[in-house]
């Protein structure tokens, strides 16, 4: 059926049918669900006031103001729901364990470390596993997760842990609360010479978020100063209640430094697993779980740390993570030692990947290879969408003409490149989170691991405004930057994330139109008015205030009233001579091009300054 015609274009008619579209469909997508011509929807877009073709990836709230023109109930599926639809067209049931509660079997814990900057969560895995993390830092700063597996003697049984080292600055806030969602159990790190920071607070928010139970290590008790008791204290404010003031939560005095009362801290984990939570899962199922890290490895290709969280995993599986795809070539344990088999909340380093998954990506293990590939190639495709509707801008035809009328908003796009995909998602997050006000604002239309490619510059040339590209602890190869520096691309480079922040923010400063302020030079009062030929009268004026200066801009005032505004000193002279400024208490003839003057009036002589943007 038809329906009326809109804007002189019809198109069929829905009837409350409800459409189901991935987010960054097109027009050409909703015209195959519903059997019209893409054209006759790029019309009827026009007369709603959008400009957008037919192939353009387009906004979900335009999608929605088309379908209620043509009574169809537009659906944007989330990512989230278009990826479990994904799955379950294969057969696939993410997130839960097979079977029965006779085929679950305990597992270790997942645990991951959070706490204020400088506190010494990375000293205090040091001590757990015996290994220096942060030498290799830029700045002594944890910029990489890392997931790790120890194993402590509790009652005489051994026990085993899973620690993820989340960084540790507010800027890393994503990826602490990614740490969070991964995780069973929470040790947050306070120095016990320091107390309870902002941090802190923030810390303990996603622990309780994430509804997991939480054990505190009091660390630096070795420390001149340190009052493990006020730290107590302080924390009951948060709902923290240390078990010898009457409340639930452990809390273990550790030095990091000095290795001591470590034990204490892994029997004290083990023991609030076992009496808080029911740590069980299913061994026997293609293993499923999420990537921890990722980064591209120059020798080895694509590398992903993995937690499985459920089943095993083993070496020859076929696996699709995020958007890669592969067969697991090869696991490393945290020390770079060969393993065949993951089995539950067992972090290992996989090899194999045919791309870089992204942090937080869930893993699974499929069928064949022929799977693994065709979800990652579906991905792959609905993530290309997205990265088209950030690239392009769906302008109405009133904004269109308040650009014109305006002056056109800025706007800053960027493509961001870093090493790991950890470090790409807390940079992206800080940058979202600069304000600068209105005027100017701050686009990101791709992010990857990885060099920068030909294709992130040609991404940038194809953007409407040209994109610049931060490479955080990458380069680009080869041919990448000659096209880069053949078009004029900037490319950006960072090893530390505050340093980007703080350059991307003076760039959008910098971007903000400039603001200008009067400021007053000087004031001359009208004693004589002298008529000199073609050029009228001139003012012979006593300076009273200031300097008087040629060319400065000037207006007229009698008595307390501005009588003409926008003059120019266009000519200053002392006696006969010609001046370029006169201070005060000095008589000068001053003429502003304007003849209605008269003895008593004041000449203000001004100039415009421009603000300092803070």
């Amino acid at each position: 059926m038809q329906a009326p015609a809109v804007g002189g274009v019809s198109a069929p008619r829905g009837n409350g049918k409800t459409i189901r579209l991935p987010q960054g469909a097109s027009l050409t997508d909703f015209a195959e669900k519903i059997g019209a011509n893409p054209a006759s929807l790029v019309a009827i877009m026009m007369h709603l006031g959008k400009m957008v073709t037919a192939t353009q990836s387009v906004d979900p709230d335009d999608l929605q103001a088309l379908g209620l023109e043509l009574d169809f109930d537009v659906q944007v599926v989330s990512p989230e729901d278009e990826d479990r639809e994904l799955l379950e067209s294969f057969d696939i049931e993410y997130g839960e364990d097979e079977g029965g509660e006779e085929n679950l079997l305990p597992r270790p814990p997942v645990v991951t470390v959070m706490g204020h900057v400088d506190h010494g969560k990375t000293k205090l895995l040091d001590a757990v596993r015996s290994a220096n993390v942060q030498a290799g830092e830029a700045g002594g700063i944890t910029q990489h997760i890392g997931a790790y597996q120890v194993e402590t003697e509790v009652d005489g049984e051994d026990r085993k842990i899973t620690f993820i080292d989340t960084p540790g600055h507010e800027a890393f806030t994503a990826m602490r609360a990614r740490g969070a969602d991964t995780t069973d159990l929470v040790v947050l790190v306070v120095a016990a010479d320091d107390g309870v920071k902002p941090q802190t607070t923030e810390a303990i928010d996603h622990a309780t978020a994430a509804g997991v139970p939480i054990v505190v290590a009091v660390n630096k008790i070795d420390v001149e100063g340190a009052d493990p008791n006020r730290v107590r204290a302080q924390l009951t404010e948060y709902g923290l209640v240390a078990e010898e003031f009457g409340g639930s939560t452990i809390f273990v005095d550790v030095s990091a430094k000095q290795r001591e009362n470590i034990d204490g801290l892994l029997e004290a984990i083990i023991l609030t697993a076992d009496a808080e939570l029911d740590l069980k899962a299913n061994p026997d199922m293609p293993a499923q779980g999420s990537a921890i890290e990722a980064h591209l490895d120059k020798g080895r290709g694509a590398v992903a740390t993995v937690l499985v969280q459920r089943g095993t995993l083993r070496v020859g599986d076929s696996i699709v993570c995020g958007v890669a795809n592969g067969r697991v070539r090869a696991m490393l344990d945290e020390n770079g030692n060969n393993v065949t088999e993951a089995g539950p909340s067992r972090p290992v380093m996989v090899l194999g990947l045919a791309a870089v998954p992204g942090a937080g990506d869930n893993f699974l293990v499929v069928d064949d290879d022929r799977v693994a590939r065709q979800i990652a190639d579906k991905r792959v495709a609905r993530k290309r969408n997205a990265e088209l509707l950030k690239s392009r801008k769906s302008n109405s035809l009133e904004e269109l003409f308040k650009d014109f009328q305006e002056g056109k908003r800025e706007e800053l796009l960027l493509i961001l490149k870093g090493d790991v995909s950890g470090s790409v998602e807390a940079l992206e997050d800080s940058l979202l989170k600069i304000d600068v006000g209105d005027e100017v604002s701050l686009r990101i239309i791709r992010r990857g691991v990885g060099a920068i490619t030909q294709d992130d510059v040609n991404l940038s040339l194809a953007s409407e405004e040209g994109a610049v590209i931060l490479g955080f602890n990458v380069r680009p190869e080869r041919n990448a930057q000659e096209l880069a520096d053949r078009e004029g691309v900037d490319i950006r480079y960072y090893s530390i994330i505050y340093q980007a922040i703080e350059e991307i923010e003076a760039a959008l400063k910098g971007m903000l139109k400039p603001e200008f302020e009067e400021v007053q030079l000087g004031t001359a009062e009208v004693r004589e008015i002298f008529k000199v030929p073609r050029i009228g009268n001139v003012a012979g004026s006593m300076v009273t205030s200031g300097i008087i200066q040629r060319n400065a801009k000037a207006r007229l005032v009698r008595d307390g009233v501005v009588v003409a505004d926008n003059l120019t000193v266009s000519s200053l002279r002392r006696f006969k001579d010609d001046a370029t400024e006169v201070r005060e208490g000095f008589e000068c003839g001053i003429g502003v091009g304007y003849n209605d003057i008269k003895l008593g009036d004041v000449i203000e002589c001004f100039e415009m300054r421009e603000k300092p943007r803070t």
